[in-house]
């Protein structure tokens, strides 16, 4: 089997090789031996660092996404865990999307005001409450221990 040093690693995968160091010393991935002062991978890590960096795009934490992977480096997500993610991500996507609308909706309304407008106040209004909603939610986690 041909290793890659961290260089080859690093030209792979887009990333530093300080931030395979880091991962290396989280535990996120291993290096199998050293060539001179440079560590060598097996092949297997570049598709272990396209997971770790899919994980991070979807907001988990490096905790988390080392809680995914089993001993032998490879994965072992729990489904539930995914699919509050991607519930979490469905959420996200609506409110940009909201905000998203509401923007392009300020920036070519013809109402002399944007607070004439009542298309505006309406999805002001409706921006209030998702806002409370959101901050009243995050308290309850902070203070059952979940946040």
């Amino acid at each position: 089997m041909k290793f890659l040093d961290i260089g080859e690693v690093a030209a792979a995968s887009g990333m530093a090789p300080s931030a395979l160091r880091y991962y290396e010393e989280v535990g996120l991935i291993t290096s199998v031996s050293r060539h001179g002062l440079r560590r060598q991978f097996p092949p297997e890590v570049l598709l272990q660092l396209k997971l770790i960096a899919m994980g991070r795009s979807a907001g988990f934490s490096l905790d988390e996404i080392a809680g995914m992977f089993g001993r032998n480096g490879l994965p072992e997500a729990p489904r539930d865990v995914l699919h509050q993610k991607a519930d979490d991500l469905d959420r996200q996507i609506r409110e940009l999307t909201a905000l998203r609308d509401t923007l392009r909706h300020v920036a070519d309304c013809p109402a002399p005001s944007h607070l004439e407008c009542p298309t505006f106040r309406r999805l002001a209004d409706v921006a209030g409450k998702r806002g409370r909603r959101r901050a009243a939610s995050k308290g309850g986690q902070a203070r059952s221990g979940r946040g």
